[in-house]
C-alpha cells in the first residue's frame, strides 16, 4: 500500500520546463492515437508529463519483446526452460536491461512530440528546446520508468500478486474521481440525463459480471491415466481434465491491435495538420478513431493477435508429447498426433470465442460513443477488463496465503 502511495505522489511531480496547461488542451486531440492509451495506462500521468509520465510501458513492451525473443531464440528458449532459476534471473536481467532503453527510445519520442506541439492562442508546450532541456527531459521520464519497474518487482516479492498488474490496476482505478466528477457535471449542465446515467451504471456493472465469468471460464478436456506397475506399487489409474481457458491471451492482443491500428493518426500528429478536401485529410478521416473502418481493422487486428498470441503461448503437441510419456491419453483419441490434433481443433474453437469477446469490448466505446450524447465518461472496455482481472488475480493470490497459514477468516 506504501509502495502505491509513493507511485501516486510520483504521478503528481512534473518534468522541469513543461508548459502542462497547454499539454492538457493539445491531449484533447489525442483520444486516438497510441498517446490516448499510454494516459490512460498511466493514469493521467502522460497528459501532464509527470516523471511516470511512461508508467510501465517501457517494462510491459520490453517482456512481451522477451516473450517473443524466448520463442524465436534457441538460445533463449533453452535458458528459460532448462536454466532453471539461474536461466529465468537472466532473463529477468536482460528484460530490465531492455526496459531502461526502452525507456530512452520512448522518452526522446515523447520530448519530440512535446517540442513539435503548438496550441493556437497559448503558444509551444516547449519555450526552451536546448540540448540541456532536452536531456532533463528525458533522463527524466527514462529513470521514472524504472523507479516504477522497481517498484513493481518489490510488490511481486514481497507483497501479494503481480507487482506490475497492480500498478496498472491503481493506474487505471485512479481515474475514477475524474469520472464521477464528469457525471455530475454532466448532469449540472443538462449534457447527461438521470436515465442516461443510471443505464451507465447498470451497463458497467452487467459488463464486469460478464467479464468475470468469461476469464473464469474454461474447457476441460478429460484425461485418463493408465495404470502401471513399479516394482511392487502399482501407479496411475486416475482421471483428470486440461483446463483451457477462453480467454488465454488476456488483454495483450487488444494493446498489440491499439498500437498498430493507431500507428498511422500517431504518425500524423508529427506533422502539419492537411488542409480540407486533400486525400490526407480525407484518409487521416477516414480512419479516426471514432469511424467504422477503424472499428472494423480494430476489430480484425484484435483476433489475429489473439490466434498469435496464444499459438506462442501453448503448445498442444508439446502438451501431447508429455500426456503420452507419463502413459496419459485423451479418451477415445490415441497418444501422439491424433491428440494434438484434437486440442489444436478445440483450442482454435474457444480462441475465437475469446477473440470475438476481446473486440467487443474494445469497440464497445466506439459504438456507445455513436449511440449516445456521451463521449468521455464511458469506460472502455480495455480498462475493465484489466481492473477486473487484476482483482481477480489478487484475490486468488490472497486466498492462496491464508491457506498457507491456516487463516480462515475471509473464507468462511
Amino acid at each position: 500500500m506504501f509502495i502505491l502511495l509513493i507511485y501516486r505522489f510520483g504521478s503528481a511531480i512534473f518534468v522541469p520546463f513543461i508548459n502542462t496547461d497547454v499539454l492538457n488542451v493539445a491531449f484533447e486531440s489525442f483520444s486516438g492515437t497510441i498517446f490516448g492509451m499510454m494516459d490512460m495506462l498511466s493514469g493521467g500521468s502522460f497528459s501532464h508529463a509527470t516523471v511516470f509520465a511512461l508508467s510501465i510501458q517501457p517494462y510491459i513492451n520490453a517482456s512481451i519483446i522477451m516473450n517473443l525473443l524466448t520463442v524465436g531464440i534457441p538460445a533463449l528458449e533453452r535458458m528459460n526452460k532448462e536454466g532453471g532459476e539461474e536461466g529465468k534471473k537472466k532473463i529477468a536481467s536482460i528484460t530490465r536491461y531492455a526496459t531502461v532503453g526502452l525507456g530512452l527510445i520512448q522518452g526522446f519520442a515523447f520530448y519530440m512530440m512535446l517540442s513539435n506541439t503548438d496550441v493556437a492562442g497559448m503558444g509551444p508546450v516547449l519555450q526552451d528546446r536546448s540540448m540541456w532541456v532536452a536531456v532533463v527531459i528525458i533522463l527524466s521520464f527514462t529513470a521514472g520508468s524504472a523507479f516504477i519497474m522497481w517498484l513493481g518487482e518489490q510488490v511481486t516479492e514481497f507483497g501479494i500478486g503481480n507487482g506490475i498488474s497492480i500498478i496498472l490496476f491503481a493506474s487505471i482505478v485512479s481515474r475514477g474521481p475524474t469520472i464521477v466528477s464528469t457525471a455530475i457535471s454532466g448532469l449540472e449542465l443538462g449534457t447527461l440525463n438521470v436515465y442516461l446515467l443510471v443505464g451507465i451504471i447498470i451497463g458497467a456493472l452487467l459488463l464486469v459480471g460478464f467479464i468475470v465469468y468469461i476469464t473464469n471460464a474454461e474447457r476441460r478436456i478429460p484425461v485418463q491415466y493408465a495404470k502401471r506397475v513399479v516394482g511392487r506399487k502399482m501407479y496411475g489409474g486416475q482421471s483428470t481434465h486440461l483446463p483451457l481457458k477462453v480467454n488465454m491471451s488476456g488483454v495483450l492482443p487488444i494493446i498489440f491491435a491499439q498500437s498498430i491500428a493507431s500507428f498511422p493518426a500517431t504518425i500524423a500528429m508529427f506533422f502539419p495538420k492537411p488542409e480540407e478536401g486533400t486525400f490526407w485529410a480525407g484518409f487521416l478521416a477516414a480512419i479516426d478513431a471514432n469511424s467504422a473502418l477503424y472499428a472494423v481493422i480494430y476489430f480484425l487486428l484484435i483476433i489475429a493477435f489473439s490466434y498469435f498470441y496464444t499459438s506462442i503461448q501453448f503448445n498442444p503437441v508439446e502438451i501431447a508429447n508429455n500426456m503420452k510419456k507419463n502413459g496419459g491419453f485423451v479418451p477415445g483419441f490415441r497418444p501422439g498426433k491424433p491428440t494434438s490434433d484434437f486440442i489444436t481443433k478445440v483450442l482454435n474453437k474457444i480462441t475465437l470465442f475469446g477473440a470475438i469477446f476481446l473486440g467487443i469490448l474494445a469497440i464497445m466505446p466506439i459504438i456507445m460513443g455513436h449511440l449516445t450524447p456521451v463521449k468521455n465518461l464511458a469506460l472502455g472496455g480495455t480498462s475493465v477488463l484489466i481492473v477486473v482481472g487484476v482483482a481477480l488475480e489478487t484475490v486468488k493470490a490472497m486466498e492462496s496465503q491464508m491457506l498457507m497459514r491456516h487463516y480462515k477468516g475471509f473464507l468462511e
